[in-house]
């Protein structure tokens, strides 16, 4: 009897359609029975209010909303969070490519999307990035009820295009990006491997966690490709002909293979988790990668 698909495995999800129904679907298959993070934090900026427990402090009751209620309630603030997190999608031209599945930046947009709705659902603060050779949208951090909503739907209205250049985007993240966090970043890491560990030591130094979730299609890993072919490059007009692919297939993967493991270490020796995700793997993954990271720090 066939395997039944999992319901977090790539060609599954995209019949779901939008985004945010993946996510939940993703989130609550990963988070069935566990429980909301009980870290809390207060400061100055005031959104809402909760119903007071046992074990509380009372410094933190909201005496004006007793005195109307008689019931005790804490005052919780925009900051009282976990983190505060960016997600940093590359929608560079190179993203739109796709093999048999989901394309890289529809990939890309499933984990961005699943991770959203997990953080804010712990109540971290969570922005968003989206870019190919410049930064197309920026949203700061929030913790909201409807940060979700801003987030998947930039996400939705995104597409890939231009051309790729991380290195430059991600020097100017370094810059933007004032506040200690966590970055998240989504990309296939097509550009020079010098300029990417160039830009990755800028973001380290600036004390975030950076979690790199390096996405590729299975074709660009294993190059299956046996019979004459053309190969067209998707940012620019470039193409290249062959009359045996299965002739360079040995070469191509010591080359692929020789760049994930130096990008792996290099990125390693900068504590930044580094994640080879392909896009026929179940999105799950990247949310368990996620969960031992906070669990670690």
């Amino acid at each position: 009897m066939p395997k039944k698909p999992s319901i977090f495995d790539p060609t599954v999800l995209a019949k779901f359609g939008r985004l945010g129904l993946i996510a939940r679907n993703v989130v609550e298959g990963v988070m069935s029975g566990v429980h909301k993070s009980p870290y809390k934090g207060f400061s100055v900026e005031f959104a809402e209010h909760r119903q007071y427990y046992p074990g509380d402090e009372i410094r933190h009751i909201d005496w004006r909303v007793f005195g109307k209620t008689d019931r005790y309630y804490i005052k919780e603030h925009e900051e009282e969070t976990n983190l505060h997190a960016h997600l940093i999608v590359d929608a560079s031209g190179s993203m739109s490519y796709r093999g048999a599945g989901v394309s890289k930046f529809q990939y890309a947009q499933y984990l961005a999307a699943s991770l959203a709705y997990l953080m804010l659902h712990q109540r971290d603060a969570v922005g968003l990035v989206t870019h190919d050779n410049a930064i197309r949208a920026m949203l700061p951090p929030k913790s909201s009820s409807k940060q979700l909503t801003h987030i998947l739907q930039t996400l939705e209205s995104a597409a890939p295009g231009g051309e790729t250049n991380l290195a430059h985007v991600w020097d100017r993240l370094a810059m933007r990006i004032r506040a200690r966090g966590m970055l998240l970043i989504f990309s296939d890491c097509f550009d020079s491997l010098p300029h990417i560990i160039h830009a990755l030591r800028h973001l380290s130094h600036r004390r975030h966690e950076i979690m790199l979730f390096h996405i590729l299609a299975p074709e660009e890993i294993e190059f299956p490709f046996t019979r004459r072919a053309q190969f067209r490059h998707i940012e620019n007009p470039a193409e290249l002909r062959l009359a045996d692919p299965a002739g360079v297939r040995e070469a191509y993967r010591q080359n692929i293979d020789a760049f994930c493991k130096e990008l792996r270490v290099k990125a390693s020796n900068l504590r930044i988790d580094y994640h080879l995700m392909r896009t026929d793997q179940p999105v799950d993954r990247a949310l368990g990668a996620y969960l031992l990271k906070r669990i670690a720090l």
